[in-house]
């Protein structure tokens, strides 16, 4: 099964917080299920304004000692990727809050956390993982 590495607090986002897309410099042709994996890196973290998190995403930004990294903690569907226009413009899908400008979204639905998280180093871009080492739900 094919997965991507993100950095914390995005990777907890998607799967408990409702961001439905995933911002990225590159395209991708991936539809279907897409593992999440939590970087090990505290630097996307520590660029955060925890303060502005509820006017901007209605969430609170969960504390670094609370998240997860080092880790597959669930699956997304991509259902879509598309080239994010003004105001998170996402084509035929709803506007993000999520989504920047400029950027590719891989338009996402559907997210599964795992009750337990599969440790496991991620890599650059997406990458493969054997369906013997997830949880019994996803294989």
């Amino acid at each position: 099964m094919k997965a991507v590495s993100i950095h914390q607090p995005w990777a907890w986002a998607i799967l408990h917080a409702g961001k439905n897309v995933e911002n990225r410099t590159w395209r991708t042709h991936h539809r279907g299920p897409l593992l999440i994996h939590a970087a090990r890196s505290r630097k996307s973290y520590d660029q955060q304004d925890a303060g502005m998190w509820p006017s901007l995403y209605g969430v609170e930004l969960p504390p670094w000692e609370e998240l997860t990294t080092g880790a597959i903690l669930g699956v997304v569907d991509v259902v879509d990727c598309v080239e994010i226009g003004l105001d998170g413009d996402l084509g035929e899908h709803s506007a993000s809050v999520w989504a920047l400008e400029g950027m590719y979204g891989w338009v996402l639905a559907n997210p599964r956390a795992f009750t337990a998280s599969v440790p496991r180093r991620g890599a650059q871009m997406l990458f493969d993982v054997l369906d013997n080492s997830l949880p019994t739900e996803v294989r």
